[in-house]
């Protein structure tokens, strides 16, 4: 290295080599190699500071030695740590008939870069090609860290409990009082929270570097952010917004993995492979157009400059071409080997069937090589089978152990609890699992993720609160968001003093965190539902960074009862294997069984009134599944009156009651210890409540 001042340093290469891709650091130097199969020219950029005026070194890489096949290399000696760099690729720009977009003024981020920094970007000025547009930032780092024996979490799937949550919401309000708020570490300071709530899983949000400047114009000057972060733009990037410092980030996030994982909870990542922050051919150029446009994107064909929109975002992931087939699955893969995630959720994932001309592909080769991996073999991988392009394979979804978003569970119970009739068998076959979506194509009931409520839509108080969507807040004039919500406020829409009103949205709310919980299949918890988080009737609040959408930690004890109760439905699954099958329920009776596996019933044992129309109860029993365990016996009442429900008997044992939502806090849900018996041969379970009985041999005083 020949070193005169800072201003002209110059360190020496070598030509490097064409694996790995990305920026590799050691001791003896970095190696830079990134994919171009049409580039011309390659120019490696060297900055001393994320947010340095100009390169320290310009390095301009010779295409005989420095290109291998389709990949640009170069190897630069005893390059430090945290040494910012950008890329420009030149080439042709013939978008109508290549789609290449080259542009030779334009830097890059790596899209392999595993730290990048955003402090310079601006969006508005990179869309306009404004010459004093400054790029996002990659940052060469180590991978050297101690996890102290630390690797992703291996539990039986069906054990899983998910609570899904937005890293900066989840601490960015002044009450979380904690050091770094809204960032990786934040949430560790937060983690006996999570652990005395009892859930297994949290599914983080996106958190791969995405750009908060990718919104509409007016919401932008407004001084909105997309917040919620679906729009990506380095896929192997801890997204800077997230960390104290950018250039530490793999560190940060490192350690709040280490510290989930030494309260055995375990994190899945939400993931946006599907489109990215560049849009269509109005967007940006940070990195893919300007290395592969061509391979990374889906274009017509008839005019490869227009970007085929399956995403409802301008453009498409080319998932099944080769290159982008083989980033997707080495980024997965990365994310689990370095930096011991738990699992993955994906966005939009019907786009990940599409084939190279946008059609849908039974055997499409990125879906199975993730299902395939042996590195990704023992983790959870959920699609959310659908995309925006009016493809929709909930229960469809190729492969056999992915899981799915099971939006159908949403839709019916959601009905169910505000109180539609004729729907009691769909009901049931929700609760069981969705036999009718995975029983055929040989799946299991833990294909299923169940859900009442998402990031994507109304929480779980707002939904018993509103009847329409009051997203005027978000600067779309309420035209953003959807309409089809199936929810109902009680009576009043919004803010009410009502006390009836009052107390029949919190027994709502109660119902639906308790057929989550006695469902079949594996439930996701959104964040705040626990303590009753609202967002006032906003159900598309992926703009607003505020408390619209933080986690208000007064909230924890302002509504300490339905916290309380949220944490004793979590105890209460635990406790009871029989809610948490493998295999589908079946109706038929084991040797050693006192009942069959489930026996339904309406009003009337063994009645369940599956072609009555008007009805809207339901009740079950449910045998215990392993020895020792209390049967189960479920009465749901959704009418607007009281209903006599029979009790089924069993010999030599009594009932005892866990759950009656129409009470009031602390006697709605009882510890076994705790629970009175329930002697007679019905129960009146009143209107908008659950009834939830488990079965004992042992006596106790009423």
């Amino acid at each position: 290295m020949n070193v005169s001042d800072k201003e002209n340093r110059v360190y020496r290469t070598k030509p490097g080599s064409r694996y790995p891709t990305g920026a590799t650091f050691s001791i003896e130097g970095t190696n830079f190699s990134v994919f171009s199969r049409r580039a011309e020219s390659a120019e490696l950029l060297l900055y001393d500071s994320p947010d340095g005026s100009k390169p320290f070194q310009i390095i301009k890489l010779d295409p005989g030695t420095n290109r291998t096949y389709f990949f640009w290399h170069v190897f630069v000696e005893k390059l430090p740590e945290n040494t910012y760099y950008t890329w420009r690729m030149d080439g042709p720009s013939d978008t109508a008939q290549s789609g290449c977009r080259f542009d030779g003024s334009v830097e890059l981020v790596d899209p392999w870069a595993v730290a990048v920094s955003d402090c310079l970007w601006d969006r508005r000025k990179a869309k306009a090609k404004d010459p004093t547009a400054r790029p996002i930032r990659a940052a060469v780092v180590s991978n050297s860290y101690d996890w102290e024996d630390d690797s992703p979490l291996v539990k039986p799937v069906e054990d899983t409990i998910i609570y899904e949550m937005h890293v900066g919401g989840f601490t960015r309000h002044p009450s979380s009082n904690v050091k770094y708020p809204g960032t990786f570490l934040g949430i560790i300071e937060k983690i006996p929270y999570l652990k005395d709530l009892g859930i297994t899983h949290v599914e983080l949000m996106p958190v791969m570097a995405f750009d908060p400047q990718d919104l509409p114009d007016c919401a932008f000057e407004l001084g909105l952010r997309n917040f919620w972060g679906y729009s990506t733009h380095s896929f192997f990037s801890p997204h800077p917004g997230y960390c104290v410092s950018p250039e530490n980030g793999v560190t940060e996030f490192r350690d709040m993995v280490k510290a989930l994982h030494k309260a055995d909870i375990g994190i899945i990542l939400d993931v946006v492979l599907n489109h990215t922050a560049e849009g269509g051919a109005d967007g940006p150029t940070i990195n893919f157009k300007g290395f592969s446009n061509e391979s990374f994107y889906h274009l017509d064909p008839r005019d490869r400059s227009v970007y085929l929109d399956f995403t409802g975002c301008g453009n498409t992931l080319n998932c099944n071409h080769p290159l982008v087939s083989i980033f997707i699955l080495q980024c997965l893969e990365y994310w689990v080997r370095k930096m011991h995630v738990d699992g993955f959720r994906f966005d939009l994932a019907s786009v990940l069937t599409r084939g190279v001309d946008g059609t849908p592909m039974e055997h499409a080769p990125v879906v199975w090589s993730i299902e395939f991996s042996e590195i990704l073999a023992e983790i959870p991988i959920i699609a959310e089978a659908w995309d925006a392009g009016g493809l929709y394979q909930v229960g469809a979804f190729p492969g056999f152990r992915w899981a799915e978003w099971n939006g159908k569970y949403r839709d019916v119970i959601r009905r169910f609890i505000k109180g539609d009739k004729g729907i009691i068998g769909d009901v049931a076959t929700r609760l069981s699992g969705s036999s009718d979506l995975y029983a055929a194509s040989g799946r299991l009931p833990i294909n299923s993720t169940n859900f009442v409520t998402c990031h994507d839509g109304f929480t779980l108080a707002d939904l018993v609160s509103y009847n329409r969507k009051h997203n005027i807040e978000n600067c779309e004039d309420n035209r953003d968001g959807t309409d089809h919500n199936l929810s109902w406020n009680c009576g009043h829409e919004g803010p009410t003093d009502d006390p009836q009103i009052q107390l029949l949205r919190l027994r709502q709310v109660k119902n639906f965190i308790t057929v989550l919980m006695l469902s079949q299949g594996i439930p996701m918890l959104l964040s705040g539902d626990e303590v009753l988080r609202s967002q006032h009737g906003n159900n598309n609040a992926y703009c607003q960074d505020n408390p619209t959408s933080w986690f208000d930690w007064s909230l924890v004890e302002k509504n300490k009862d339905m916290l309380r109760f949220v944490t004793m439905m979590i105890a209460f699954r635990n406790r009871h294997p029989s809610l948490k099958r493998v295999r589908f329920l079946t109706g038929t009776k084991c040797a050693s069984a006192r009942i069959p596996d489930i026996v339904w019933h309406g009003t009337g044992l063994n009645e369940p009134e599956w072609g009555n129309f008007d009805s809207r109860a339901l009740g079950f029993t449910l045998a215990g599944l392993k020895d020792g365990e209390e049967d189960l016996h479920v009465m749901l009442n959704m009418s607007d009156e009281p209903l006599r429900m029979g009790i089924l008997p069993l010999s030599g044992l009594t009932w005892y009651r866990a759950v009656d939502t129409w009470r009031r806090s602390p006697e709605e849900v009882a510890e076994p210890n705790d629970q009175h018996s329930v002697k007679s041969e019905y129960y009146i379970v009143q209107p908008h409540s659950i009834v939830v009985l488990e079965s004992r041999s042992t006596s106790r005083n009423v």
